[in-house]
């Protein structure tokens, strides 16, 4: 066997280069993963969410609660878009996650102070998601240390003492223990069916081509349309089974308590495995081999697992983030699950969230149909 020598060497590494200049789709995927974590990591993930909507119902309009309204209004923490009149509105707002809070003022609110009697303002929160509501119940307390220092000069500045004016109550809705698996859990079923729906389907037509089963499918008298849904069907079947064991296990592992109709989680659970099986779909016709058909899918699982609010509360994202994550299926998704299991959603809640899971399901079917055509010719 010849001794190493440096011009074999390196004509193999030239080979290398050549052939990764040729795939430009694996050399596009090198480069583009890092730099997709680095942006959403960098910029898109927060674990300290500020700006949450917010709903006030005060009963009082005295100068001590327009105060408490203007620091609240002030801080970073709390975007008052709201304003509840009665407590059937607020039940409705948390149900809808329209808002994260609701801050109730009693109606003795400003004459309770002066009294230096402590007067309580209830806290509703929708804890569905732990993370998202510590921080802001924490600078609630601290907004209402420091609120009324203007507001107490004088003889009344013996009020102001060491300890805040203002107790507070939290009512933790949906999830009054704060516990995670309570959120987690349930979303797990939409990350789940991405990973293994998307990555799957994939690979079915690339499988094909370089199988060389490919022209057996060309010679049979189908349609495009029908190519795509056959080869749909079964992994829906897969899909099921999925989410009846994932269902299993939150309910009798971990706990979670299913407030909400099981149908309705099938239900709906059809349309986002269509979803993502279409999408799997069109990944095949893109990439020219297996390992490029899996890259694409990772391409698209991270960004569904990282902006969809499954790991990072949604709201603590730049709107830019929340822009693109509102586009993927997956945020939709833990929405109605979470929504349906903890809340108790019906159809009618559910409702918003479900017309863009179809309008994705449609685009990505006819993109699918129309690569399909095109991988045909």
């Amino acid at each position: 066997m010849p001794r190493f020598t440096l011009h074999r060497f390196w004509a193999i590494v030239l080979k290398e280069f050549i052939q990764m200049k040729r795939d430009r789709v694996t050399f596009a995927m090198m480069v583009g993963i890092p730099l997709m974590q680095l942006m959403l990591f960098g910029f898109a993930i927060n674990a300290d969410p500020k700006h949450l909507p917010t709903a006030i119902r005060a009963a009082d309009q005295g100068p001590f609660a327009r105060t408490f309204v203007a620091a609240l209004r002030n801080s970073d923490y709390f975007n008052l878009t709201r304003e509840a009149a009665t407590e059937e509105e607020t039940r409705e707002l948390l149900q809808l996650g329209d808002v994260q809070f609701v801050i109730n003022i009693p109606a003795d609110f400003s004459r309770r102070i002066l009294r230096g009697e402590r007067p309580t303002v209830l806290i509703e929160a929708d804890a569905s998601d732990p993370a998202a509501t510590g921080p802001a119940i924490a600078a609630a307390r601290t907004i209402a240390a420091t609120a009324f220092t203007r507001d107490l000069p004088g003889p009344l500045a013996r009020l102001r003492g060491t300890e805040s004016p203002v107790a507070f109550s939290l009512h933790a809705q949906y999830n009054p223990e704060n516990i995670t698996q309570y959120n987690v859990v349930p979303g797990l079923m939409g990350v789940v069916l991405t990973m293994t729906m998307v990555v799957i389907t994939a690979l079915a037509i690339t499988r094909e081509r370089e199988r060389g089963t490919m022209e057996n499918l060309l010679a049979t008298p189908v349609r495009p349309f029908e190519v795509m849904v056959g080869k749909i069907l079964p992994y829906i079947a897969v899909g099921y089974i999925q989410v009846t064991l994932i269902l299993i296990a939150a309910r009798f592992i971990f706990g979670v308590p299913m407030v909400g109709n099981l149908a309705l989680v099938y239900a709906v659970a059809l349309l986002f495995i269509a979803a993502n099986l279409s999408v799997g779909i069109t990944f095949s016709t893109l990439a020219q081999n297996q390992l490029q058909a899996v890259q694409m899918a990772f391409f698209f699982f991270l960004p569904s697992i990282l902006l969809s609010g499954f790991m990072f509360p949604f709201r603590g994202m730049p709107e830019w983030a929340q822009w693109v994550g509102s586009c993927l299926p997956n945020t939709h998704f833990l929405r109605i699950v979470r929504g349906i299991l903890l809340k108790g959603n019906g159809p009618l809640e559910i409702a918003p969230e479900i017309w863009p899971l179809l309008l994705f399901l449609v685009v990505a079917m006819t993109i699918g149909v129309k690569r399909y055509r095109q991988t045909l010719d």
